[in-house]
C-alpha cells in the first residue's frame, strides 16, 4: 500500500508541476499583454469567431460535440477560441503524416490479398455482408472464416487462456493496453515474457501513458528495456495543453505468433481479475482468437506500432504459414477491427448501429459507461419501440461518481421507449459487448460513451454465426439473473441544483 501510495504522490507531483508551469506562463502572458490589452482582446475575439464558424461548417462533426465546443466560446471568448485551437482537434504533423502513408501503403500490399479472399462476402446473407462490408472498407480487415473464437466470460478466465498460450509463444509476443500495473496479473505476465525473450522470442509492448500515469512508476519503459522488451508509450504526457492529451490508446490486444489473439475490456491490473475488491465484484470480458482473422489484429498492431515509434517493419514478416492458416476449421465470420480518431469516419459506432438497425429478434448490450449520442438514443428507442428486446446492463457500483450520475439520467428516456436496463448489483461491469439474434456479435474495447466513440484510439471484433455468440449471449442472461432492472422510481427524485449540475454535464458530455 505505501509504495503505491509513493507512486501515486510522485505522479501527482509530476503533473501539478507541469501544471505550475503552465499557469505561471498564462500570467506571463497576461502581464506581457497587459499595456496591449485592447489588441490582445481583437485578436482572441476574431479567433474565436474563426473557431465558431469552423465548427459550423465542420460536416463531419457530431451536432453534440459542436455544441459542446461552441457553448465555452461563446460564454469565454477571449479563452474560448484559444481552447479549441489547443484542444479542438489532433493534427498530425508532417514527420507522422509522412509514416502514416508508409504505413498505410505497406497495408494496403499485404492485405491486398486478403481482399481478394474476402470475395465469399457475396454468399452471406445480405444484412451480414453489409456490416461486414462496411468494417472491411472503414477499418481494412477482411472476414475471416478459418478462425475459432472463444469467449471469456471473466477476468480471471481470460489470465488463465492468456497465461496458457504465452508459454506457447516461439517467434513473438505483442502486446498493447491502455493500463498496466505491477501486481498479480502483470508480475506473472512479464516473468513469462522474461523467460520468453531468453528464449529467443521477440517481446513488445505499447501502453499508454496517460492510462498508466498513477499504475506505472516513471521511466518503467527503461526498466523493461533492460529486461529486454521492446516498449513504446503512446502519447508521452508531457503538457494537458496539447491536443494529443485527449486521444488515449484505450485499445487492448494481445498477439502471439501471428496464431492467437487476445482482446476485450480486460487491463492488465489485478482489479481486472478479482485479485483485490476495487468496485465490488469485478465483471469483464474477452475473446481469443486462433487463426487467420489474427493476421488483421496483427497489422493493426504493427501499423499504430509504426505511427507511434517511426518504426517502420516489415508486416509480412509477421504473417502465419498459409497451410497453417488452411488448417483451422472455419467458425463462422470474424472480423477484427479497429476505430481511429485522427479520421472522421465513427468505426465504432457505426457497428453498433449497423447491428442495432439490423436486429429482428433482441440486442443485448453490456457497458460500464452510457453516455450516447442523439444518433445512438434514436437508434436504441426505434428499435424498442418497433417490438426488438433491447437489454442494457450497466454498473450498479461505479468507478467514477460523475459518470455514474451522468449515465443513469439516460435510463428515462430509454426506459419510456420500451428499453430494459439493469445494473449489476455485485460490483463494476467493465465489459463491452453487444449480441443480437442468436447470429451476431461484437466484444471489444469500445463503450457507448464519447471517448470511446469519439475521442479514443479502440478496437473490436465482430463475429457472425461463430460459436462464440452463443456464449455471449448465455453470458449476458447469466450476468441478468444476478443484476437489478431499473425503473424511474428507483432513482428517486432530483433536485433543482443536481438538476442544475446534469443540464451542465449533457452540454459537456462530448468533452468529458
Amino acid at each position: 500500500m505505501s509504495k503505491h501510495l509513493h507512486l501515486v504522490l510522485g505522479k501527482l507531483l509530476y503533473v501539478a508541476l507541469f501544471v505550475t508551469i503552465q499557469v505561471a506562463a498564462l500570467i506571463v502572458m497576461f502581464l506581457f499583454f497587459r499595456d496591449q490589452f485592447a489588441y490582445f482582446y481583437i485578436f482572441c475575439m476574431l479567433l474565436s469567431l474563426g473557431a465558431s464558424i469552423h465548427i459550423l461548417n465542420n460536416t463531419t462533426s457530431n451536432p453534440a460535440y459542436k455544441i459542446a465546443w461552441l457553448i465555452p466560446i461563446l460564454l469565454f471568448p477571449i479563452f474560448g477560441g484559444l481552447l479549441y485551437l489547443l484542444f479542438g482537434k489532433y493534427r498530425m504533423t508532417r514527420k507522422q503524416r509522412a509514416s502514416s502513408r508508409a504505413i498505410r501503403k505497406q497495408i494496403a500490399t499485404v492485405m491486398e490479398s486478403e481482399h481478394i479472399a474476402a470475395d465469399h462476402l457475396e454468399t452471406l446473407p445480405p444484412d451480414a455482408a453489409i456490416q461486414a462490408r462496411y468494417l472491411l472498407r472503414a477499418s481494412g480487415s477482411p472476414p475471416c472464416v478459418h478462425t475459432q473464437t472463444e469467449y471469456l466470460p471473466i477476468g480471471e478466465a481470460f489470465f488463465d487462456a492468456l497465461l496458457r498460450e504465452l508459454e506457447t509463444a516461439e517467434s513473438f509476443i505483442f502486446l498493447e493496453y491502455f493500463i498496466v500495473e505491477e501486481g498479480t496479473m502483470w508480475n506473472s505476465i512479464l516473468e513469462v515474457l522474461e523467460r520468453k525473450i531468453k528464449q529467443g522470442v521477440e517481446v513488445r509492448l505499447m501502453y499508454d501513458d496517460l492510462g498508466c500515469l498513477l499504475t506505472l512508476p516513471r521511466h518503467y519503459d527503461r526498466v523493461l528495456r533492460a529486461k529486454g522488451l521492446q516498449v513504446c508509450v503512446f502519447n508521452p504526457f508531457n503538457s494537458v495543453l496539447s491536443p494529443r492529451f485527449n486521444n488515449r490508446d484505450h485499445r487492448k490486444i494481445c498477439i502471439i505468433d501471428g496464431k492467437i489473439g487476445f482482446t476485450g475490456g480486460i487491463n492488465l491490473a489485478d482489479e481486472y481479475i478479482n485479485a483485490y475488491a476495487k468496485h465490488g465484484h469485478w465483471k469483464d470480458t474477452g475473446v481469443c482468437l486462433r487463426g487467420s482473422a489474427v493476421w488483421s489484429m496483427t497489422v493493426q498492431y504493427l501499423a499504430l506500432w509504426g505511427f507511434t515509434s517511426g518504426q517502420v517493419d516489415s508486416f509480412s514478416h509477421y504473417c502465419p504459414p498459409a497451410a497453417w492458416v488452411e488448417s483451422i476449421a472455419p467458425d463462422g465470420v470474424v472480423l477484427p477491427y479497429t476505430d481511429l480518431p485522427l479520421d472522421d469516419d465513427l468505426v465504432g459506432e457505426t457497428a453498433y448501429l449497423n447491428m442495432i438497425h439490423r436486429a429482428k429478434k433482441y440486442v443485448y448490450i453490456t457497458t460500464p459507461y452510457l453516455i450516447i449520442d442523439n444518433e445512438m438514443m434514436t437508434s436504441l428507442c426505434t428499435a424498442a419501440k418497433a417490438g426488438i428486446d433491447v437489454r442494457i446492463i450497466t454498473p450498479h457500483i461505479p468507478d467514477k461518481k460523475t459518470v455514474f450520475f451522468l449515465t443513469r439520467s439516460y435510463y428515462e428516456p430509454l426506459q419510456k421507449a420500451g428499453v430494459h436496463i439493469y445494473e449489476y448489483t455485485p460490483g463494476f461491469i467493465h465489459a463491452k459487448t453487444m449480441v443480437c439474434d442468436d447470429e451476431y456479435a461484437i466484444v471489444g474495447t469500445i463503450n457507448l460513451d464519447y471517448r470511446s466513440l469519439y475521442l479514443h484510439l479502440e478496437d473490436a471484433v465482430w463475429m457472425y454465426r461463430s460459436s462464440a455468440v452463443s456464449d455471449v449471449k448465455q453470458d449476458f442472461l447469466r450476468t441478468q439473473e444476478i443484476s437489478q432492472e431499473m425503473h424511474p422510481e428507483d432513482l428517486g427524485r432530483i433536485g433543482w441544483l443536481k438538476q442544475l449540475w446534469l443540464g451542465i454535464l449533457h452540454a459537456f458530455a462530448p468533452l468529458v
